[in-house]
């Protein structure tokens, strides 16, 4: 066999060791979004669903880190359900009414803590980009969804139904008849364009 065809050959198997390699790091990678609704439902809830672990982020008011890796991620993302606190980083909305506020809320809460992971075994474990979730139960035993609908800090999201729904709309109901946090000031242009469609402003 000549020389040349030799360096042939060992061309292709590299280019072909190389494909296998890339695709399994990406099979790793995307492990969590190729698995079925229900399958990821069950592995989810092995894996958090009443288990502790630390606040290691704060993304955004109803958005933290935990310190467990998810998928090829160093933690875990986890979206609080039932609750849209005022944005702070998208680039959309820029920085929205009470949004540094809300998360300076979540941050005193919650950064550093070890809390625990409750999912709602009724419904998704993961939203729309692939984040967690989540009731994140505090070490004095409230929850932070519900602290920060009864503080001011979140508007109860109606756009997805989930086990508190009727809950949660009633403790936004409750902090907003009595002034608190973002209430007494907000105008219906400072809401979020989904809370708009919902609720006439107070």
């Amino acid at each position: 066999m000549s020389r040349r065809r030799r360096n042939v050959i060992l061309a292709a198997v590299l280019v072909a060791v190389a494909g296998l390699i890339a695709a399994d790091c990406t099979n790793v990678r995307n492990s969590h979004q190729t698995q079925s609704p229900q399958q990821q439902l069950g592995s989810d809830i092995i894996k958090y669903d009443g288990r502790q672990f630390t606040v290691v982020k704060v993304v955004d008011g109803d958005t933290i880190d935990i310190d467990i890796p998810d998928g090829n991620y160093p933690h875990t993302r986890i979206r609080l359900w039932g609750v849209d606190t005022p944005e702070t980083k998208n680039p959309r909305t820029g920085q929205m009414y009470f949004g540094k506020e809300a998360s300076e809320f979540t941050t005193k809460l919650a950064l550093g803590k070890r809390v625990t992971i409750y999912l709602d075994k009724d419904r998704n474990t993961r939203g729309k980009y692939g984040r967690l979730l989540a009731y994140v139960q505090l070490p004095d035993r409230t929850f932070l969804n519900e602290r920060l609908l009864s503080e001011g800090y979140a508007y109860a999201d109606l756009r997805f139904k989930h086990s508190f729904y009727n809950k949660y709309k009633q403790l936004e109901a409750v902090a907003r008849s009595e002034g608190k946090g973002l209430w007494p000031e907000v105008t219906a242009e400072q809401m979020p364009e989904w809370k708009q469609s919902f609720a006439a402003p107070p």
